[in-house]
């Protein structure tokens, strides 16, 4: 299946692509486009549209867009990847920055990652991928202890 989003990603559009490979659908390419190019994408290729305004899968009800994949997908039960989902909402949503405490390090990871890669939104998913990778296994881990 193909998937849509805006260009020049940083968190939620890089959080995205690896959450849909690991847990949504193995097989995914993505499509980084303009935004207002998004909806002719849609069209033409009939690509699911991601963190773009007005989609399923976007900022919608206070969550950010990972976390609506995670609600369409029926994700919720794997406590590991909701604590990552909280990680990822805190870096991605400036004003709830504080809501985790490993929010300010993952936002300063991904401006590292734009500022290394530029507009290859590409590039950055593959060379963020560990980090989600990471974060998900130290969820894992933290959560598997602490029972």
């Amino acid at each position: 299946m193909k998937w849509v989003t805006r260009e020049k990603a940083n968190v939620d559009r890089v959080a995205c692509p690896w959450l849909i490979k690991r847990f949504v659908d193995p097989d995914a390419e993505f499509i980084f486009v303009p935004g207002e190019a998004v909806p002719a994408v849609v069209e033409q290729q009939g690509a699911i549209p991601y963190d773009v305004p007005n989609a399923e899968l976007g900022h919608v009800d206070g969550r950010c867009s990972f976390e609506s994949i995670i609600v369409k997908y029926g994700l919720g039960g794997d406590t590991a990847l909701a604590a990552l989902a909280q990680v990822v909402h805190a870096a991605d949503v400036e004003s709830d920055l504080d809501r985790s405490p490993f929010g300010p390090g993952l936002k300063a990871i991904a401006r590292g990652f734009r500022d290394l890669y530029g507009k290859d939104d590409h590039g950055k998913i593959a060379a963020e991928t560990p980090v989600y990778d990471a974060l998900y296994a130290y969820f894992q881990q933290e959560l598997n202890a602490a029972r």
